[in-house]
Parts: structure tokens; C-alpha cells; sequence
């Protein structure tokens, strides 16, 4: 809708809005920011895995889509950054993997 008073502004959107194209560019940046603030490194191979090495262990991100994988070396660093993540994002916890880009995990 057109202001008629001043028809050459332009809106800024504050969010992106789902079903826009630019959405899922713009969760990315917000998820990406986050881990990067927390830590976390961004592979050079591949921009959809981050790596967080720090004094109470290793976390590795892998991020497809709006999923993600999470693994690490202790189930507590897992738990903790889950609780993390939890708290800025609305998610959900699937559990463990059992399947994998249609692989079957054991």
C-alpha cells in the first residue's frame, strides 16, 4: 500500500516473513551469527557445518535446511548447547539420528 503523502519512501521489514524468498537466507544468517558468537567456526569445504572446539570438549553443527545435526564429544556438551539453543530458538529435539539423508543409521 502506497503512501500517498510520500509515495517515494520505501518500508525496511525489521524480520524476515516465511513464505518470502528471502527467508530462509535470512534464518540462516540469524542461526549462523549465533553459533559464530557462542564460538563456532565455519568450515572452509562446506558453510553448512560449524565446529566449536573449546576446553570442555568438541561440538560439530551440520546444517541442511531448517535441520540440523548435532554431535559431540560428551553427551553433556551436547545437552547443554541444546538447552542453548532452545532458549533463542523455537525447535524441536527429534533424539538420537536414525536416518540420514535417507542413509540408515545403526
Amino acid at each position: 500500500m502506497a503512501d500517498s503523502q510520500h509515495p517515494e519512501y520505501v518500508c525496511k521489514l525489521q524480520k524476515a516473513l516465511y513464505g518470502l524468498k528471502q527467508a530462509p537466507h535470512a534464518w540462516f544468517d540469524h542461526f549462523s551469527t549465533f553459533l559464530l558468537e557462542y564460538g563456532f567456526i565455519c568450515s572452509l569445504a562446506d558453510p553448512s557445518l560449524f565446529i566449536l572446539h573449546s576446553e570442555h570438549g568438541l561440538l560439530v553443527l551440520l546444517l541442511y535446511v531448517d535441520d540440523m545435526l548435532l554431535t559431540g564429544s560428551t553427551e553433556a556438551l551436547v545437552s547443554n548447547f541444546i538447552q542453548l539453543l532452545s532458549g533463542e530458538f523455537t525447535m524441536k529435539d527429534l533424539g538420537p539420528i536414525h536416518h540420514f539423508f535417507g542413509i540408515e543409521i545403526f
